[in-house]
């Protein structure tokens, strides 16, 4: 199992501003409602989570940048 981003729908807007940044096509709009769909693509770019203006997306990893 591919560890994935994570939507907070309480939170969630529907605005699909995730959906536009998103390269790998895992967060889509279904039924009207924005969507996390498990991919091998994510490369945890974390552009989703930076995007999102209520704090809804949250990614379960953290990229740490050593000196």
């Amino acid at each position: 199992m591919v560890e994935m981003p994570v939507i907070d729908q309480s939170k969630c807007n529907q605005c699909g501003l995730c959906i536009t940044v998103c390269k790998c096509g895992a967060i889509v709009l279904q039924h009207d409602v924005v969507t996390i769909v498990e991919t091998e693509d994510c490369h945890w770019c974390t552009t989703c989570e930076a995007v999102c203006p209520t704090g809804a997306l949250t990614c379960g990893f953290e990229i740490v940048i050593e000196d």
